[in-house]
């Protein structure tokens, strides 16, 4: 660990501290969590990313915020006071969460906390109208923590803290939390199921629910008041390119953005359904990041779009898709290598359907983003005249 600490590149020494459009977390701290390189989840994830921002110079045109750890309370407002207790005594050697796959170590509190804290000050940086956007480059990532349990790599829900904090100042009440990880955000659902002033939507891979964590089925709407502000987009196949995402994001994503209107969007920004992953199994290009990208920022809340690294486990690859979207947050363009593959005709025709499924589920409690076309009125007409 100590080696991976070495093959940082500082920070580039810019004043840009007052002026600069972006805001970019970091703290290598983070490399000191977890079971070590042959992990998925490893330190040089957001080693290789962090260097690339600064090798091509991007990282220098960034306001940049220091590690902080959070504080009990702003991880309070998202887990439960045992939740954070068994994390924090991860630093005198207890073993939490029983999961062989989520590993941790001596440093695990320190880095967990420290996540959720670099990502919490970029968002108050954002609110606070201080820079126009963020990107927190941080580690363990966070979205399948619950409110009381930690697992598949993630021990504080990084997005869900955030949004909470940015919920305190007073030009915020509605936050939408997009999550295009491959895998479902079981966490961020579970924490704001009930809860209308967080729209949580989830774009992710799903088989026959057979792919982790086996949530995220498109039923799972919300409860209470909070019914309709959870839609879950669970691709039925993999392989699922640019031009799927882009149409789901045109169709349904942005529309509903509009319509909630919110005032922070927040990102999960796994790069595992990227291609090349080798536990995502998609097809996403960086350039596919960068266009959904400037799609949020284009629709709503003038650009106040805040992105939090999650998954993303080929390291060849991911500093490709963080490089689009840190440039595209900066307004500067981005050139790929290599073009777009075209995703293959029969999961473009199942990635069609499922895209029309979700629009038919979730119509009623967005009305506006999907008015219903002319010939459903015929059709209402011709009940009416069947029940006289």
């Amino acid at each position: 660990y100590m080696g991976l600490q070495e093959r940082v590149r500082p920070f580039p020494q810019v004043d840009n501290q007052g002026g600069s459009k972006c805001c970019i977390g970091f703290d290598d701290q983070m490399l000191l969590h977890g079971g070590g390189s042959r992990h998925p989840e490893c330190p040089e994830r957001i080693l290789v990313i962090w260097n690339r921002l600064v090798d091509q110079g991007l990282a220098e045109q960034c306001k940049w915020v220091h590690g902080r750890m959070a504080t009990y309370d702003e991880l309070a407002r998202a887990h439960t006071p045992e939740h954070i207790q068994n994390v924090f005594d991860t630093a005198k050697g207890k073993i939490y969460p029983d999961d062989v796959d989520t590993e941790c170590n001596i440093h695990t509190s320190q880095a967990a906390r420290l996540a959720a804290g670099i990502l919490v000050e970029i968002t108050l940086n954002v609110v606070r109208g201080f820079c126009e956007n963020g990107f927190a480059v941080i580690r363990p990532p966070g979205h399948h923590a619950t409110q009381d349990q930690a697992m598949g790599f993630c021990f504080f829900n990084n997005v869900a803290v955030a949004a909470r904090a940015a919920q305190f100042e007073p030009n915020v009440s509605k936050v939408m939390i997009i999550d295009w990880d491959v895998h479902h955000g079981n966490g961020t659902e579970d924490i704001f199921y009930d809860d209308p002033s967080v729209l949580f939507f989830s774009v992710h891979g799903y088989g026959e629910g057979d792919f982790y964590p086996g949530t995220g089925h498109l039923d799972r709407l919300g409860v209470g008041k909070g019914e309709g502000y959870n839609i879950n987009v669970p691709w039925p196949c993999f392989g699922v390119g640019d031009d799927e995402n882009i149409k789901l994001f045109q169709k349904v994503v942005v529309p509903v953005a509009k319509e909630f209107s919110p005032d922070l969007v927040i990102i999960s920004a796994g790069f595992d359904s990227m291609r090349g992953d080798p536990l995502g199994q998609m097809n996403i290009s960086p350039s596919g990041y960068r266009i959904i990208l400037s799609m949020i920022q284009d629709a709503v809340c003038d650009g106040r779009v805040v992105l939090a690294l999650e998954g993303g486990y080929n390291l060849k690859v991911i500093p490709n898709a963080a490089e689009a979207c840190l440039a595209t947050l900066l307004g500067q363009p981005y050139t790929e290598e290599s073009q777009p593959e075209p995703s293959q005709i029969d999961v473009q025709a199942e990635c069609d359907q499922m895209i029309e499924t979700v629009i038919q589920k979730i119509q009623p409690y967005w009305p506006n983003a999907f008015p219903k076309p002319p010939n459903d009125i015929s059709n209402e007409i011709v009940v009416l005249l069947d029940n006289e």
